[in-house]
């Protein structure tokens, strides 16, 4: 992926999380939705601009930890319970 198309869904993503946040709702859904937007973004900059999508391994390492970290957050946020 390009830079420039890098950083559109990057700004993207970000305006989607933007409007999720001010919504003002609540809840669990709304907490995930904003966590996997925040996933997203991470694999973008990783992949993008970070170069690692030159480097398959260590692409593929850095996104499975994202990943771990990222389904940790979200078992916290389903642990916590309603907001």
């Amino acid at each position: 992926m390009r830079i420039t198309r890098a950083w559109i869904f990057l700004v993207a993503l970000s305006a989607g999380s933007t409007v999720i946040a001010v919504s003002g709702q609540t809840g669990l859904a709304i907490s995930l939705a904003i966590l996997l937007l925040a996933w997203a973004k991470a694999l973008i900059i990783v992949r993008s601009y970070l170069g690692l999508a030159e480097a398959p391994a260590w692409g593929r390492g850095f996104a499975m930890v994202l990943g771990g970290y990222m389904l940790l957050a979200m078992a916290l946020v389903v642990m916590a319970g309603p907001v």
